[in-house]
């Protein structure tokens, strides 16, 4: 009788002592997944107001394997003395087949409570979750670090033997994972395409050169500096831009730019006559820079020099364009027009689902209105991508299929592309 008594006593703290290791297991199974799954940007701001804990989280996942390597040590000694004890108690209670009632106890106990139920509640609020783990489990770190520098010890050895290190795989770059996260987030619906589009604009001024937002030097509108001032004042009158070059001689000799709020300041007194005034002494010193300067470099030179306006030029001197503050900033937020801009309906969508647009049209500009992955790496407009696909220059009539995309010649003039029609390839 007692021992039948010390027996039923015994089985009762056994178990009792299973139930706290499967609580146990389930403690570092959600901290895990606490920890992993916190967003560092997250708690780097809750660290900068003021929460002590999200900076003990931030310093806990900075060391990743030491973090890793503790919590599976202390899962793997509880589940493995929880296992231990179920079996024993199982085989006390029902004999040798008691070892098939442990498995099937532990398999859906340890399922159940250790692994779904704790990491699911932790994936809901990992921030939260983490932090409040988070001494817990930095003590355990502590107390394992030992144990766990010897493991790792053992791991980087091996991987040594049987990896090399030129087969190594390329990490992200931040710029490629924030990317990744704005895209991730706009397929999930808490960002907007607009929004996206700003911030991928923000990210690719270091990646585009300013020759692929210029204004082509053919369309840049110039005044011949030698014109009388009756002509120079009709003409920037006439023109939607503020500031314009003066040219002397030859377009490609441009000696000044023009501001027209410069030129009203001259004008304006009553007393003179317009005709004594030098527009050479009114306009300020062109900017020259080279056409492989990128739109962040020119942005920042921009903000330097406070300055908004600046010609490019390739390796030989050559005037290729004009880029503006406007311009770059266009990249981030769009479009930007006033009531004076002249606006170019240069995509038009068709009915049919087919798109008619001018070859000038840039390939960004069409893949962020249609939300499109068109290449823009080797060429920058629409006409220049059909003529880089093409490998020559195509006539009216001629269609080309690339890219998942029917690309029909509506229009040239000489050997410029001036109108397409594009078709997707689940319309053609």
């Amino acid at each position: 009788m007692d021992t039948m008594s010390l027996t039923s006593t015994a089985l009762g703290v056994m178990s009792g002592v299973v139930v706290f290791l499967i609580l146990l297991s389930g403690f570092f199974s959600g901290s895990e997944t606490a920890l992993t799954a916190a967003s560092k940007a997250r708690l780097h701001r809750l660290e900068h107001t003021g929460v002590k804990r999200a900076g003990l989280v931030t310093r806990l996942i900075s060391e990743p394997e030491r973090l890793i390597g503790a919590i599976l040590l202390g899962n793997n000694l509880v589940n493995i003395a929880a296992s231990v004890l179920a079996t024993t108690i199982f085989l006390s209670i029902a004999g040798p087949q008691g070892v098939y009632y442990a498995t099937l106890f532990r398999t859906a106990v340890v399922v159940v409570f250790a692994e779904v139920l704790p990491k699911t509640y932790a994936i809901r609020d990992a921030e939260r979750t983490a932090m409040r783990v988070a001494p817990v489990i930095r003590l355990i770190v502590l107390v394992f670090a030992p144990v766990v520098i010897a493991v790792q010890w053992v791991v980087s050895r091996t991987l040594d033997i049987i990896t090399s290190n030129a087969n190594q795989s390329d990490t992200l770059s931040p710029e490629d994972e924030l990317r990744g996260t704005i895209d991730l987030q706009h397929s999930e619906g808490s960002v907007e395409k607009e929004h996206r589009d700003m911030l991928g604009g923000i990210l690719d001024l270091s990646e585009l050169d300013v020759q692929e937002v210029m204004v082509h030097r053919k369309n840049i509108r110039m005044i011949d500096a030698a014109l009388p001032m009756n002509e120079i004042i009709s003409q920037v009158l006439a023109s939607p831009h503020t500031r314009i070059p003066l040219f002397q001689d030859e377009p490609e000799n441009i000696v000044g730019v023009l501001h027209a709020k410069d030129m009203l300041r001259a004008l304006y007194n009553p007393d003179g006559d317009i005709k004594d005034v030098g527009i050479l002494d009114i306009a300020v010193e062109p900017w020259f820079v080279p056409e492989t300067t990128s739109l962040q470099e020119q942005l920042d030179a921009f903000l330097h020099k406070r300055m908004h306006f600046a010609l490019i030029v390739d390796e030989y001197g050559a005037i290729q364009g004009l880029v503006t503050l406007e311009d770059i900033l266009e990249e981030i937020v769009g479009e930007i027009t006033d009531e004076h801009d002249v606006t170019h309906a240069g995509i038009r969508p068709q009915p049919n689902g087919t798109l008619h647009v001018d070859g000038s049209v840039s390939v960004r500009d069409l893949n962020r209105l249609m939300d499109w992955n068109l290449p823009d790496e080797e060429a920058t407009t629409v006409a220049g991508l059909v003529i880089h696909e093409a490998q020559t220059i195509p006539e009216p009539g001629q269609a080309f299929n690339f890219h998942n995309f029917r690309f029909e010649i509506l229009r040239k003039h000489r050997n410029q592309i001036t109108a397409l029609r594009i078709t997707p390839s689940s319309n053609a």
